[in-house]
């Protein structure tokens, strides 16, 4: 049931709960939104002349050329990245995207600016690939540029594009290939991708989805999925190594299953009755890191625990000292204004008024929240994706005190007899005599019995 940092902050102020009239239906369609592509002008790090230089692209996996707008032949402030050649790549993961959204990547390529060049190598234009997980890979070709003398750069010939797919994974990554396979072509004479951007139809979100199967938490260190959660919940583990991102996109609150609190009380007499009695009710928090060290058989480390083990003490002990306790509930209050609790408890006396053939129970539908979002590193250099599901004082929970017929097994259990002893001896002679208590019995002669005073029956 997951954009640069600056758009999940600007999400998480906008606020997760809406007016009830106001909260989507399951069936609306959702609308198309952007996603972030970071450092998708290539600007950063800050480069020192007009290039190819060969670095580490922020936010990038893979060493490609770099040029500046001016070098690129560009008329805004994105710069040119030549591919490399021998299948090297370029590649993000769109953070953000989950899977199953309808994702659209825009870009621009261009034939190289190297003036490394020959004409020939450039004249029928450069090939190179695009692809992204759970999308087809779609073979393209840049632009020619015939005009080409070796020894003269390239004024750039730029070429809007445009690359859909359904997202196969979580955070998919998208990946640019160099298709140059010839020897004899220069380093720098490869085909150059700029200004990427991307939009995103979202799944539709799922409601349905039970507190106690939150789906499975994921962690990346930059563009690189980690194999467990260990190394990043790890990195998380100190008062301001990372931030809770919440995702108000996949963030709600609902109301759960009713579920009855204390007994059913059955009359079986003839009469109404009328009592009070004392309800007590609790609620506790879930969450999906937790969960997915459970479903791989995996004893929960220390420092990827939340206050959602159910144990009162526990949990209070978790939140005091749990550095991605105090980051997650940080967040949340500066996003909705409110302190998130991990656990809630309350206490109602509740009067009952039951007629005779009737039975009073008491039902609880608690009201509770989910938010989704992302552990981030200070540097972005560690992600990992939780979900959280607590009790929420947004809305009231629901009390309903019920009244009903009975079932046939509480019908039975009334029609039953009043339990009895036997009479072993005479149990169907009449009754031997009457007693009037005409006569005193005699004080009784054994020492230390004590005298009664009682009627003997007449002979």
């Amino acid at each position: 049931m997951h954009r640069s940092l600056s758009a999940l902050a600007v999400l998480g102020a906008a606020g997760l709960l809406l007016p009830a009239a106001a909260l989507p239906s399951a069936a609306a369609a959702p609308a198309e939104q952007s996603v972030p592509v970071l450092n998708g002008d290539f600007a950063d790090p800050v480069m020192k002349g007009d290039g190819p230089t060969t670095v580490g692209i922020d936010f990038w996996t893979g060493l490609n050329q770099r040029y500046s707008p001016a070098a690129s032949g560009r008329t805004d402030a994105s710069h040119g990245v030549a591919l490399q050649k021998d299948g090297n790549t370029l590649r993000q993961r769109l953070r953000g995207v989950r899977a199953g959204a309808q994702v659209t990547v825009t870009y621009e390529d261009s034939p190289a600016v190297s003036k490394e060049c020959t004409g020939e190598q450039v004249a029928g234009g450069q090939p190179y690939a695009v692809d992204a997980s759970g999308g087809p890979v779609r073979e393209v070709t840049t632009a020619g540029d015939p005009d080409r003398v070796k020894g003269t750069p390239g004024k750039g010939r730029w070429t809007g594009r445009a690359y859909v797919f359904t997202a196969g994974e979580n955070e998919p990554l998208l990946t640019f290939t160099s298709r140059v396979t010839d020897s004899r072509t220069h380093v720098t004479c490869t085909p150059m991708i700029a200004r990427i951007r991307a939009v995103e139809v979202p799944p539709a979100l799922d409601r349905t989805v039970d507190k106690t199967r939150l789906g499975t938490s994921e962690a990346y260190k930059g563009n690189e999925r980690e194999s467990t959660l260990h190394n990043a919940a790890a990195a998380c583990n100190g008062d301001n190594a990372c931030v809770f991102r919440p995702d108000t996109r996949t963030s709600f609150r609902y109301y759960d299953r009713a579920r009855v609190v204390g007994e059913a009380f059955v009359n079986c007499t003839r009469n109404t009755l009328e009592h009070s009695r004392l309800l007590s009710y609790a609620e506790r928090s879930h969450d999906s890191i937790s969960q997915t060290y459970a479903e791989a058989g995996l004893a929960l480390v220390e420092v990827a625990r939340l206050p959602t083990s159910g144990v009162r003490e526990e949990d209070e002990k978790r939140a005091r000292e749990r550095p991605m306790a105090a980051q997650f509930a940080l967040a949340y209050e500066k996003g909705w204004q409110r302190p998130w609790q991990w656990f809630s408890s309350d206490q109602r006396t509740v009067v009952e008024r039951i007629q005779p053939g009737e039975v009073s129970w008491v039902e609880l539908q608690p009201s509770r929240e989910r938010v989704e979002g992302w552990f981030v590193g200070k540097k972005d250099d560690y992600r990992l994706h939780a979900v959280v599901d607590g009790p929420s004082r947004a809305v009231p929970d629901r009390l309903l005190q019920r009244t009903g017929p009975m079932s046939e097994a509480e019908k039975q259990r009334c029609a039953a007899a009043r339990p009895m002893t036997t009479t072993p001896v005479g149990a169907d002679a009449p009754a031997s005599s009457s007693d009037k208590g005409l006569l005193r019995t005699p004080a009784p002669t054994a020492p230390g019995v004590r005298a009664s005073s009682r009627s003997l029956p007449l002979g």
